[in-house]
């Protein structure tokens, strides 16, 4: 039967890749607490109760722990196999080498797994944390499947200690100091013609816009980048000096001064 048209999703709810929804972030209900002592910690618990002294039970996680453990997130084995299972129906998971027929662990108890999702394989390796016989077995499974999941992004954020994906900030927009000297520069690139007349189209915007320290570097590099054409050219005689600067804005540069015309 075909599903009714009002139960299908927006197109824009709809994921173009069924991995990426590995990836999503579990909502709260499904993250679980593991708490996780010191060994001075789980030493001290352990002395307390072969005195008789239980620790009480905790209000986060409901075991026994010492009461300073700290809680780390995590995603257990249903919450899991529930997404996996949303992402692919058929999702299997195989041991990478048997031994008689069976799983076949490593010599410290840990099993390599491959689990394939959406007909992508990938590896994961689990171990048991001290847990001993059948209960070894399901840790041991669980922990596997959780760490080949996590190669498929599943859970990351709680693997991380960190924030994984925080936006850079923008990079500051560039002064009109910078913006007129980085036109320079580019002008002068392409030669002297064009250079001339960038200086002699915006001399006068600049210098009525930008701060007197400013407008002093953008005219020192004025003349770093003309004197690089004079170089390459013979020096004309130096016309006589007719008049002083108009006024200290100036910076020692008349109307004939460089760039117009460089000659």
């Amino acid at each position: 039967m075909n599903k009714p048209v009002g139960d299908l999703k927006p197109e824009s709810e709809v994921a173009p890749d069924p991995l990426e929804l590995l990836r999503r972030p579990f909502p709260d209900h499904q993250v679980s607490k593991l708490p996780k002592e010191t060994k001075a910690q789980a030493d001290e618990r352990k002395a307390d109760q072969d005195k008789g002294k239980w620790p009480a039970r905790c209000a986060v996680c409901g075991g026994l722990h010492h009461a300073r453990a700290v809680h780390l997130d995590y995603v257990g084995h249903a919450a899991l196999t529930d997404r996996l299972l949303d992402v692919d129906p058929h999702w299997t998971w195989e041991p990478v080498a048997l031994r008689d027929g069976l799983p076949a662990f490593d010599a410290v108890g840990g099993l390599w797994i491959k689990l394939t999702v959406c007909g992508v394989t990938r590896l994961g390796y689990g171990a048991a944390d001290g847990k001993k016989g059948g209960d070894a077995v399901k840790e041991i499974i669980g922990d596997a499947l959780r760490n080949a999941a996590m190669r498929f992004g599943a859970a990351l954020d709680l693997w991380h200690k960190g924030d994984l994906h925080v936006e850079e900030e923008a990079a500051p927009a560039p002064s009109l100091e910078e913006k007129a000297i980085t036109h320079l520069r580019t002008c002068a690139a392409v030669g002297k013609d064009q250079f001339v007349d960038a200086w002699e189209a915006n001399k006068g915007g600049w210098k009525a816009t930008l701060e007197t320290a400013a407008w002093a570097r953008v005219i020192a590099e004025m003349k770093r980048l003309a004197a690089t054409f004079l170089k390459e050219e013979p020096k004309p005689e130096p016309a006589p000096q007719t008049a002083a600067p108009t006024s200290e804005n100036d910076f020692g540069l008349g109307d004939d001064d460089l760039p117009e015309g460089l000659r």
